[in-house]
């Protein structure tokens, strides 16, 4: 199979879809890597580390035009959408919950698999995990920059130091992201309170955290209270697939304290703020009734060398069964990934993306024959 690996194009994205070693590893498969010309600039990766272990360089045109699978770390984007072609295999992040647009992958006639809902028989979410890891302590490290005066905050130090207490951090939501959340900013030295819906999730943070982080059911009544003396807010819900939910209203926003904080890791799936809407890079912050809002949508591209490493180590076995038995076969055989397939070739086929959508969802099982 020739796999296609592009540079992305998503605004302040400098991450790459697959490392020299994962490249190496679907050479010795016996399939064709080729990749674009400076993919991997943006993750310190030369173009000569590709070369080295079998992959080819090319333009972008090549490599759309030539794939029979394409791996991307983010969605397409409307410039890209020309390049897909009918029966094309696309293997990227999509949230395609919150983006309605991205029917246009309906109209391509491509199989578009996404990252993110890859779905073990537990429940858990392999491809997303990496990068929810890396989310997680992001969100913390970019919400105590905010916090500094000079960038908009309230000018709290999180830590505190002897005679002045620490900032407060809540967190919504005891998941991967959640979880790490909790720990980059216990360690920092912040009072921490984690809030979530599962009894059983609350239990484990407080086994992990020896009881040194807060936990709190999860409800209108407790986001409202726990707010209220937020310095930073750290949005961290996910529903498989489907669109977030709206968990802090405006008016809940309003009584934060002024020069608060919001980070919203779920912004890629709609955001768990009312308030909350994707930013870049490149203009990650705005401010609603005093209190500072960061909705990087792709916020582990600041760490791009991490990331594409921490990613590669996760996508590569399910590239290398997608590019060994073919699509249909892979999706088949192995239950975690044919949960992945959104869209096959026109009909949305993940019932979560196809309800956020008003699709209707054709069983995968019909398109599999």
């Amino acid at each position: 199979m020739i796999i296609g690996v592009p540079r992305e194009v998503k605004p302040g994205e400098q991450r790459v879809a697959l490392t020299p070693p994962g490249a190496r590893a679907l050479a010795e498969a016996g399939h064709r890597v080729v990749v674009e010309h400076g993919a991997g600039a943006g993750s310190s990766i030369r173009d000569d580390e590709y070369t080295r272990v079998g992959a080819t360089l090319a333009a972008v045109d090549e490599v759309w035009g030539k794939a029979d699978l394409v791996l991307k770390v983010k969605e397409p984007l409307p410039e890209e959408y020309g390049r897909l072609r009918a029966g094309q295999v696309l293997f990227t992040y999509l949230h395609l919950a919150p983006a309605p647009d991205l029917c246009a992958l309906q109209a391509a006639d491509v199989i578009a698999v996404a990252y993110e809902t890859v779905q073990r028989a537990d429940g858990s979410l392999p491809l997303l995990a990496p990068m929810s890891e890396v989310a997680g302590r992001l969100a913390v490290q970019e919400g105590a920059f905010y916090l500094a005066k000079a960038h908009g905050g309230r000018g709290i130090l999180l830590a505190g130091v002897p005679g002045v207490p620490p900032g407060n951090v809540a967190v919504l939501g005891a998941g991967t992201v959640g979880v790490n959340a909790a720990r980059i900013a216990l360690g920092l030295g912040a009072d921490v309170s984690i809030l979530d819906v599962n009894l059983d999730r609350l239990r484990a943070v407080d086994d992990l955290f020896h009881g040194r982080v807060i936990t709190v059911m999860s409800n209108s009544f407790n986001v409202d209270q726990v707010l209220r003396r937020a310095d930073l807010l750290i949005g961290a819900v996910l529903v498989a697939g489907a669109r977030a939910p709206v968990l802090v209203t405006k008016e809940m926003v309003a009584s934060m304290k002024e020069g608060a904080v919001i980070v919203d890791v779920a912004v890629d799936q709609g955001g768990s703020v009312e308030t909350i809407h994707p930013t870049t890079l490149l203009d990650p912050t705005y401010v609603v009734s005093g209190v500072v809002h960061y909705g990087v949508a792709n916020m582990p591209a600041l760490v791009p060398r991490t990331s594409t490493f921490a990613l590669t180590n996760a996508t590569l076995p399910y590239v290398l069964e997608l590019a060994g038995r073919g699509v249909a076969a892979a999706a088949r055989g192995n239950a975690a990934l044919g949960k992945g397939v959104n869209i096959w070739r026109g009909r949305v086929v993940h019932p979560a993306v196809a309800h956020a959508l008003g699709e209707k969802t054709t069983p995968l099982e019909a398109v599999l024959g």
